[in-house]
């Protein structure tokens, strides 16, 4: 499986950053358990897989500056439930308290949706493998209990 590339020749440290944390991204997947040609789609050049009863998402994202600086983001998504219908301020005042407790993982509602997740992320500079592994599964875990929580305690219900 190709490495994904993005090419930067003002900055080419920022380049083999990027290509070491997708192998690393690569490696952590192997060492789950899991082909990482059946995780990984190069088209979208992110990684999907399931945790118990979560759904993993991870890529990197680049931004790049007017300036012609870069940076690259590891991140980290797993859609967790719909917003309920009833309750909502105890609903999303229930959110920030875990925001507080459920240390290295936020939880966010992507724009324009009604779907709550569990994320993370960091710039990849400086990242190695075992700080990837640590993000990564700690969201894994984070992600597989908050999901099952949150519908028990706030079931969609529509009356």
């Amino acid at each position: 499986m190709e490495t994904p590339q993005v090419p930067n020749p003002i900055h080419p440290e920022l380049d083999e950053q990027h290509r070491r944390v997708t192998e690393m991204i690569h490696c952590y997947v192997e060492s789950i358990g899991l082909p990482r040609d059946k995780v990984y789609n190069p088209e979208r050049k992110n990684w999907l897989w399931k945790k118990g009863s979560a759904g993993i998402e991870v890529l990197i994202e680049t931004i790049n500056f007017n300036s012609g600086a870069r940076r690259d983001y590891l991140r980290i998504f797993s859609p967790l439930m719909d917003v309920p219908v009833n309750n909502i301020l105890g609903f999303y005042r229930h959110l920030l308290e875990l925001n507080d407790k459920r240390l290295g993982v936020k939880l966010s509602i992507m724009p324009n949706t009604q779907k709550v997740y569990a994320t993370f992320e960091r710039d990849i500079k400086g990242m190695d493998f075992n700080e990837l592994s640590t993000c990564i599964s700690d969201l894994e875990i984070w992600a597989d209990a908050l999901d099952d929580e949150l519908k028990g305690q706030f079931p969609n219900w529509s009356n």
